[in-house]
């Protein structure tokens, strides 16, 4: 199916051509994700990955590595904005620990699994942050929930993250996947001052030029990686395989489809941008996949917020492309 045939069938529905402008481009590609012309958008699943960085001891965040447990204890207890996000737009949400530390949560709920590779990553500041046994563990992890949603009959796929510091592996894949220079894939992440971003500058433009030396890419990945965004990765390769529709949240959650299109050829055509981030690597990124954002509002937030801020949208296209009569079933001829 091409993109032809999708423009001739939203051409023949009862309505002027064109007529619902950027829906039509959103359903088109909706369409193109799933190879039919009548997609669907439920039922679907978001699987939000937590891990912790190494690299945070090297003054790359705003934040101590301490915030990435209490924001898991907080999306365990339904609170976070990514809980009361999914629970409005009805989109199942799981929980899986690839690389927290500290304590494990006493008795959490069902929809949380401990699938712990270690207990967070090593710094990128000053050698790898996992291992290639490490990266494929967290990749098995993430292909694993996306083989559980697809097997629960999920046509759609999020995936987000929880991780302070992890913009600046992100950062670190984007310069090392999408070829832009390494000060260009740095932000300012969950609210990094002048100091922090001085030293998380210096921190990526360090790893990345030891990632480009590695000859191996998935070495290369590994060693500038963190747990939740190689899980991501396994995720998106594996629900693309099985037909799924991915809808990408924000920029951690785009430099992990970076990798999974890198390691998995063709993982990019189920990929759906739900937006573009404040931070600046973000559009290279989407550039890189050959995306085009569904929202541009500067959210910065992850944990799949602005994905599933975007689903309704995907929703109102799935809608338009199978509930809409022909003009042909009306008796109408078209005169527009």
């Amino acid at each position: 199916m091409t993109e032809g045939d999708v423009r001739a069938h939203l051409d023949a529905l009862a309505k002027p051509r064109a007529s619902l402008g950027r829906l039509e481009d959103i359903a088109v590609r909706l369409a193109l994700t799933q190879g039919r012309l009548d997609p669907a958008t439920r039922p679907r699943a978001l699987v939000l990955f937590a891990g912790d960085h190494g690299c945070v001891a090297d003054g790359v965040s705003a934040w101590p590595s301490a915030v990435t447990g209490m924001m898991v204890a907080t999306i365990l207890a339904g609170r976070a904005t990514s809980s009361a996000l999914a629970a409005a737009h009805g989109c199942p949400l799981r929980l899986v620990d690839v690389g927290v530390a500290g304590e494990r949560p006493v008795a959490p709920p069902a929809f949380f699994r401990d699938a712990r590779v270690a207990d967070g990553t090593a710094s990128l500041a000053h050698g790898p942050a996992m291992t290639l046994a490490q990266f494929d563990a967290a990749w098995a992890v993430g292909a694993d929930e996306a083989t559980r949603a697809l097997g629960g009959g999920a046509r759609l796929l999020i995936a987000g993250e929880m991780g302070i510091g992890n913009t600046t592996p992100a950062a670190c894949l984007t310069a090392l996947l999408a070829g832009i220079e390494p000060d260009a894939a740095v932000g300012r992440g969950a609210g990094a001052d002048d100091a922090v971003m001085t030293a998380k500058r210096a921190v990526v433009a360090a790893a990345v030029a030891r990632a480009r030396a590695e000859a191996d890419p998935r070495t290369a990945m590994a060693s500038v990686g963190g747990f939740e965004i190689a899980a991501m990765a396994g995720f998106y390769a594996s629900g693309a395989a099985g037909g799924a529709t991915l809808l990408l949240d924000g920029y951690v959650a785009t430099a992990a489809a970076l990798v999974a299109e890198a390691l998995a050829p063709g993982t990019a055509a189920a990929m759906i941008a739900g937006h573009r981030s404040a931070e600046p690597g973000h559009a290279a990124a989407l550039a890189h996949l050959g995306l085009d954002p569904v929202l541009d509002w500067g959210m910065r937030l992850g944990e799949g917020s602005g994905a599933l801020v975007a689903l309704p949208l995907l929703d109102a296209a799935a809608a338009l492309l199978t509930g809409v009569a022909r003009l042909d079933q009306i008796g109408a001829a078209r005169g527009d």
